[in-house]
């Protein structure tokens, strides 16, 4: 027996879909289990560079901070955590940014580029500017 009415999440005119209460990861009516990039040999060693990238990056004096994206997706899950800002994928490394108002956009990104280099072991480095800062931490408009 469910606590929630059997109304809720019905709009005026249309039928609630009911989902079973045994619905969950793993059961044909739930959500699909979720697989992490952590499992195995290939997701610690996808950890430990995304870490790493991290680090490279914020290491840049031009960069002030990494950032999530507008939607919050730029990110490496892993087993217990995430390495926001960076997501390490099989053809391409995304990285998104918070940089220091000042120096062009263009050069900051081939800074980037160049400080994380040796990690991409091949694939396309994007990176994205999602905000800019000043020296004081305020945003610059």
């Amino acid at each position: 027996m469910s606590a929630v009415p059997e109304s809720a999440g019905a709009e005026r005119g249309h039928r609630r879909v009911p989902v079973p209460e045994h619905a969950g990861h793993g059961s044909p009516e739930g959500p699909p289990p979720q697989r992490h990039a952590g499992a195995g040999r290939e997701g610690e060693e996808r950890a430990v560079s995304a870490r790493r990238i991290a680090d490279r990056v914020l290491s840049c004096p031009d960069v002030a901070d990494l950032s999530r994206g507008p939607f919050g997706v730029v990110a490496t899950h892993l087993p217990g955590g995430l390495v926001p800002g960076v997501a390490v994928r099989d053809d391409a490394i995304e990285v998104d940014i918070v940089a220091r108002y000042g120096r062009p956009f263009p050069e900051i990104a081939d800074l980037v580029r160049d400080a994380i280099g040796d990690l991409a072991a091949g694939r396309r480095v994007d990176v994205t500017i999602a905000d800019v800062v000043t020296d004081d931490g305020g945003r610059k408009e």
